[in-house]
């Protein structure tokens, strides 16, 4: 190799590598990629989570639902998850939680799948007793995907390209992510989140 090119390329290589980190570092983090993501999360209560066909999931439990809770928390965000629920499901994705070994939509907000609630009003596309949904839209039998942003007190859910909430909330500043089985079966085959 000639001497002068490797003294002027291999820096600029170094220099861009070193910028290529940087981008993704503070881009988005794959929590969930197929059958891979155990080690980001720790569980809580009794589920069958496994990896199989390209995602994680869960088909049965004990009497009190259960969770895969991450390991870090985060206060401003973007996430975007895809997800398969039963018809029969109830499910969730829990964000700024405040005890990361007790999960409950009263401690934490909950983007709900749950197309069977006996009250539509905080089934499906809802956020718990924050914010409402109508029409409430169907999970079940399918692919779906939840885009879920926090920004300080700003709280929107995008369900399969439907804005579903969009509200403020300053009830919750910060905390971990939690994904729930609590009955039917769910499947996660990607969860990604970017911090703002």
């Amino acid at each position: 190799m000639n001497k002068n090119f490797a003294r002027r390329t291999l820096p600029a290589l170094a220099f861009a590598a070193a910028l290529t980190g940087c981008a993704s570092m503070s881009g988005s983090t794959s929590l969930v990629d197929g059958t891979r993501g155990f080690d980001n999360f720790d569980r809580v209560g009794e589920a069958n989570w496994s990896g199989i066909d390209g995602a994680i999931q869960a088909t049965q439990g004990g009497k009190d639902p259960a969770y895969l809770v991450t390991k870090r928390s985060y206060a401003d965000f973007t996430m975007r998850v895809e997800f398969w629920a039963s018809d029969d499901a109830n499910s969730g994705i829990f964000f700024r939680c405040q005890n990361p070994t007790a999960i409950s939509d009263e401690t934490c907000y909950e983007a709900n799948i749950f197309d069977q609630r006996p009250d539509p009003t905080y089934g499906t596309g809802a956020i718990v007793k924050v914010a409402k949904v109508d029409p409430m839209p169907k999970a079940g039998g399918k692919w779906n995907t939840y885009e879920i942003s926090a920004r300080g007190k700003r709280l929107v859910l995008v369900l399969n390209g439907t804005k579903t909430v969009d509200i403020e909330d300053a009830k919750l500043a910060s905390g971990p992510i939690a994904l729930q089985w609590g009955r039917g079966t769910i499947k996660f085959r990607k969860v990604e989140i970017t911090p703002l």
